[in-house]
């Protein structure tokens, strides 16, 4: 008789009590062919079409690489994904630390999910240590009910230094999550303050979370990021706090007065809920909805969405740009002794970077002349 630990109903099982139970990856056995071998190309875009979460986090993992030998397959999973992509809403949610972003990303995800179906996908970017550039990662903690949800992806990700807190390949990932057939995103920043555009510009819907009571809406600072966004929230709404969130609210409105008006011809709104309480969320998905049905019907939706591709196809030049010549082996070996003749007063720093930069387009001209 065949032992119970080589059954293929046992497989992927593990003992608890003296009971199976099934193991973290037991959901996704069937595509376990995935996970034996080195993939190809063709077996992510395989995986992500049928919707498998395991090849997807694959997928992201890879993109996120900085292995060049990763970085080339990765690419080629984004371009025979991209025609299966775009057909999500994209919401970007932002708001300074403390605010309940993580909170109410989980009240959000359940709502939109049992109110409208579909799938959603929630990229949320975890601050970077500065020394190991690693991540605490544990915005996922916080989100207890999408975590155990059976159509939600959770992808916490280190924002790796970058500004604003949003991660370099947060745009190729959100191309992948589309393919799987996510058609809700949700983008969380760190909303450390230092540059929202990122976000602002992979995602239809920008969405500021706030708190009463914090001075924000006097702040001229802050002025950058109110622009940015489509609607203003302000949370925690509840108990002794209401008359404080309805002043704020008030406050945010006058101020949002002083702004042009956006070139979506949409009027930035205000409203309070409460996350903890479930609160006031229905108001808020209804405004999201009401918005993206506003820009499609006036052509603003499809306008945004273009004008977001030219400028990450910029973005990417200045990054391949940058790339190629950091790991240029000329340009490596002569850092060190340009470093050393802008610390000594030898040279200006501009007049540094100007000799390496010609240096770097002079050897890039005779190995394409010897070719």
């Amino acid at each position: 008789m065949e032992h119970p630990e080589n059954s293929a109903e046992y497989k992927g099982l593990t003992v608890n009590s003296g009971v199976a139970q099934p193991s973290i990856v037991n959901p996704y056995l069937k595509h376990g062919r995935f996970r034996r071998r080195q993939m190809s190309a063709a077996d992510y875009v395989e995986g992500i079409l049928i919707g498998d979460v395991t090849v997807l986090g694959r997928a992201v993992t890879l993109v996120e690489s900085l292995n060049p030998e990763h970085q080339a397959v990765a690419q080629e999973v984004i371009e025979k994904c991209l025609p299966y992509a775009g057909r999500s809403i994209r919401v970007g949610i932002s708001g300074v630390p403390g605010a309940g972003k993580s909170t109410s990303i989980d009240v959000f995800g359940i709502h939109v999910l049992e109110q409208y179906g579909g799938k959603l996908a929630v990229l949320a970017i975890d601050p970077s240590s500065e020394r190991s550039k690693g991540s605490i990662l544990g915005d996922k903690t916080r989100m207890e009910k999408l975590a155990v949800h059976p159509d939600s992806f959770i992808r916490p990700s280190p924002s790796a230094g970058s500004l604003g807190g949003v991660a370099r390949k947060t745009r190729e990932t959100i191309i992948l999550c589309e393919a799987a057939g996510f058609d809700k995103i949700f983008v969380e920043t760190v909303g450390v303050g230092q540059s929202e555009t990122a976000c602002h510009s992979m995602v239809d819907f920008f969405l500021l979370i706030q708190l009463a009571g914090t001075g924000d809406e006097w702040q001229g600072i802050k002025r950058g990021i109110m622009e940015m966004a489509d609607a203003i929230i302000i949370n925690k709404c509840d108990g002794n706090n209401v008359d404080k969130c309805q002043l704020a609210a008030t406050q945010f409105r006058n101020a949002l007065h002083l702004y042009p008006a956006p070139e979506s011809g949409w009027t930035p709104r205000v409203l309070t809920y409460s996350g903890f309480y479930n609160l006031g969320i229905k108001e808020i998905w209804d405004m999201v909805y009401q918005y993206v049905d506003f820009v499609k019907k006036n052509g603003y939706f499809e306008h945004r969405r273009n004008e977001q591709a030219k400028y990450w196809m910029y973005e990417t030049i200045n990054e391949q740009l940058r790339n190629s010549f950091f790991q240029n082996p000329h340009i490596v070996s002569r850092l060190s002794a340009a470093e050393e003749m802008v610390l000594s007063g030898k040279q200006t720093s501009f007049v540094a970077a100007k000799q390496l930069l010609d240096e770097y387009f002079t050897g890039m001209r005779e190995k394409k002349d010897g070719e």
